[in-house]
């Protein structure tokens, strides 16, 4: 048997002491609570592009590859998922003002102080967005 790990890129935008985050739109039980900017990496592509690739495609703005900071990575699994590699990047330079531009997968965006995130974030990112704040680099969810 094959097994395979996604690998996930995340996004920190992070303006002043604010946090960007956007309120996901899914059928499935994360619909309706916030995650960042983020998505599968593709074939053949640096962490880094990815990451720029994921922030043009969902918010619409444009990240230099030399811009984004890695801050952690989380080794993920759940039941009747596939395990992931998260990697998250933080960076305060772009072009562009965010604005949502896969409404089909994004119901809003909107600012968020970094001491007061709301409560209704996913899992997984708010774990990385944690251990960011406490410098820590690497972290496992899920896993026996």
């Amino acid at each position: 048997m094959t097994h395979r790990h996604v690998v996930d890129v995340h996004v920190l935008l992070v303006r002043a002491d604010e946090l960007l985050l956007s309120r996901r739109r899914s059928a499935d039980e994360f619909d309706g609570r916030w995650h960042l900017p983020a998505g599968k990496l593709e074939a053949g592509e640096p962490a880094t592009a990815g990451a720029a690739r994921e922030a043009r495609e969902e918010v619409g703005v444009e990240i230099d590859p030399a811009d984004l900071s890695f801050v952690h990575a989380a080794h993920v699994t759940g039941p009747g998922r596939e395990p992931r590699l998260g990697l998250f990047f933080e960076t305060s330079r772009w072009a562009g003002e965010p604005a949502n531009l896969e409404p089909d997968k994004c119901y809003e965006l909107k600012w968020f102080p970094l001491h007061q995130l709301p409560g209704d974030i996913i899992e997984y990112p708010l774990s990385a967005i944690r251990a960011r704040g406490r410098g820590v680099r690497y972290s496992e969810r899920g896993w026996r």
